[in-house]
C-alpha cells in the first residue's frame, strides 16, 4: 500500500523486487493484491521505468496514481532489445486486456503487421483492419511510430519485398532497395521463390516470439559466410 503521507510503498517484498531490477530492457506487469494483472508495458531499461512509478506520485496522472495504489506485486521479463519487448508487450497486452491500458479493440485505430502468405511472393504491410483474406496478421500494438521503427530494423535482417512490381524473375534491373540489401531481388531472379518464402518465414517466427530459433539461424549464417570470405 502506499503511505498517503510520504508517498511511499509500505509493502517489503515489492521494495525487494524494485531494488532487484535490471538495467536491461524488457518487460514488467503489474499485479493486485488478488493477482490480477492492471498493467503491462516495455521499459529500454526496467529498473529506471519501473521504480519511476513510486519516486513522486505527485508527478503521476490522476489515473496512474490509482492504478500504483492498487499494484500488490510486480514481475518483469528481461528482453535482449528493445524491439523484443516491444512485440512481447503488445502480444501480452492483446492476451490478458490489463485494467489500466489502452483497449486495443479497435482494428480500425491500432496497427497491425500484415504478411501476404496467401500470395506468391508476400509482403509486409501496415494495416489497421483485420480481414479474412489469408493473410498473417501480428499486433495490435499501441504505437505506429513503433511498429514502423521495428519493420525499419527487421527488414534488415529480413529485407522483404515492398514494391508492386509483378515478380516474374526476369527484370533486367532491380530497384535501389536491392542495392541497399534491403531486398533480396527476387524480381531479377536472384532468390528463387522457395528461397524468398523461407526468410519471411524466419520473419514470420520473429512476430510469433521465436526470437531465440531466428538468431541461432542467423548466427549460423554469418559463420557460413565468413568461412566462405563474405
Amino acid at each position: 500500500m502506499m503511505d498517503p503521507k510520504t508517498g511511499t510503498r509500505e509493502d517489503r517484498g515489492l521494495e525487494e523486487k524494485l531494488r532487484a531490477l535490471p538495467g536491461r530492457p524488457g518487460v514488467y506487469l503489474f499485479r493486485n493484491a488478488h493477482g490480477e494483472i492492471l498493467y503491462v508495458g516495455k521499459a529500454v531499461s526496467l529498473r529506471q521505468r519501473v521504480r519511476s512509478y513510486f519516486q513522486n506520485s505527485a508527478d503521476l496522472s490522476p489515473r496512474t496514481r490509482r492504478m500504483v495504489q492498487e499494484i500488490a506485486d510486480l514481475e518483469f521479463i528481461v528482453t535482449d532489445s528493445e524491439l523484443e519487448a516491444l512485440i512481447l508487450e503488445a502480444n501480452l497486452i492483446k492476451k490478458h486486456r490489463p485494467k489500466y491500458n489502452v483497449r486495443l479493440k479497435d482494428d480500425k485505430r491500432y496497427p497491425y503487421i500484415r504478411v501476404s502468405v496467401q500470395d506468391p511472393y508476400p509482403k509486409v504491410t501496415i494495416t489497421r483492419r483485420i480481414e479474412n483474406d489469408g493473410a498473417r496478421y501480428f499486433g495490435p500494438y499501441t504505437s505506429a511510430n513503433a511498429v514502423y521503427q521495428m519493420l525499419d530494423e527487421l527488414r534488415r535482417i529480413f529485407p522483404y519485398l515492398t514494391c508492386d512490381r509483378t515478380i516474374t524473375g526476369q527484370d533486367r534491373r532491380a530497384c535501389l532497395y536491392y542495392d541497399l540489401k534491403r531486398c533480396l531481388g527476387p524480381c531479377i531472379g536472384a532468390v528463387s521463390q522457395a528461397e524468398y518464402r523461407a526468410m519471411i518465414e524466419g520473419l514470420i517466427r520473429f512476430l510469433e516470439g521465436h526470437t531465440e530459433e531466428v538468431v541461432r539461424d542467423l548466427e549460423s549464417r554469418m559463420w557460413a559466410a565468413a568461412e566462405a570470405l563474405q
